[in-house]
């Protein structure tokens, strides 16, 4: 293997490794942030699933992919007229919930931890009457 060829591998190599590096690092703070959880979103109720964390915020549940270097969340939920539509047992502690944002919005289907599940309808239920509004 001629030099070239040898520097452009490593180079190849090290840009590998700052990739998941970076990755890992996303991972970590995602998974360290203030009202977070593990939870997968999927099409249907019964999957297919895709790995992620989500994140309460004071208006809005936030939720990104685990495979994904996006510094921003790929879906956002308003916290007013988010109701839980549908609740399933899975296996392993898992509950499958089913969300709708709005009267005849879209569904979401979630797959989370019953722990997560109960913090989740708290923060729906705690939903101020007027995000916003001035008194």
């Amino acid at each position: 293997m001629s030099g070239h060829g040898v520097a452009l591998a490593c180079v190849a190599v090290l840009l590998l490794l700052a990739v998941v590096a970076l990755w890992f690092s996303r991972v970590h703070t995602l998974n360290r942030r203030v009202g977070s959880f593990p939870c997968s979103l999927g099409r249907t109720a019964q999957g297919p699933w895709s790995s992620g964390v989500a994140q309460y915020g004071a208006d809005r549940l936030y939720w990104w992919r685990y495979r994904s270097l996006a510094a921003r969340p790929r879906e956002r939920w308003e916290r007013v007229g988010l109701a839980v539509v549908e609740r399933s047992q899975q296996g392993g502690g898992q509950v499958v919930v089913t969300c709708r944002q709005g009267p005849g919005g879209p569904t979401v289907h979630l797959l989370m931890s019953a722990g997560a599940y109960a913090g989740l309808t708290s923060w729906i239920e705690a939903t101020p009457s007027r995000v916003g509004s001035v008194i």
